[in-house]
């Protein structure tokens, strides 16, 4: 395949929701293999899973249904403390977290909150530096598990 169709592609695959913080990318694997995908790259950067949701189990328990979903909620404190440094209220947004999901029509995505996003709406001054490392962190990870 082409380079210039490659780099095309990935650029519609990466959605950013401006008005909401939030970015969607398109995985080309099913959810569960997303998921195992994410945690290797996640593994491999020595980034701390705290927690492995899977929505459509605890759905399950009480007798509804979801398609495939799956929190991940993941951090390191070489990140996120000088985000929490800069703007103190982002622990509320911290550890970082990623939704993995199938729409229920087969199409799987991994979203997750901009870091630019997270500083902007706790007030961060001063925060650029962290937040473009942790945002290149973020976007390692999800090419990883998607593509």
């Amino acid at each position: 395949m082409p380079r210039s169709l490659v780099l095309t592609l990935l650029l519609f695959a990466w959605s950013a929701r401006a008005d909401d913080g939030l970015v969607e990318v398109a995985s080309s694997h099913d959810v569960k293999e997303t998921v195992s995908r994410f945690e290797a790259a996640l593994a491999r950067a020595k980034v701390t899973v705290v927690a492995k949701v899977d929505h459509a189990a605890a759905a399950e328990k009480v007798g509804e249904r979801l398609p495939p979903t799956v929190l991940l909620i993941f951090g390191s404190p070489k990140l996120g403390t000088p985000l929490m440094q800069c703007a103190p209220t982002s622990g509320l947004d911290l550890p970082l977290k990623a939704l993995v999901r199938d729409d229920g029509k087969g199409r799987v995505t991994v979203t997750y909150s901009a870091p630019v996003w997270i500083a902007a709406r706790h007030g961060g001054k001063g925060c650029d530096e962290v937040v473009k490392k942790m945002d290149a962190a973020l976007r390692t990870f999800v090419e990883a598990a998607t593509q």
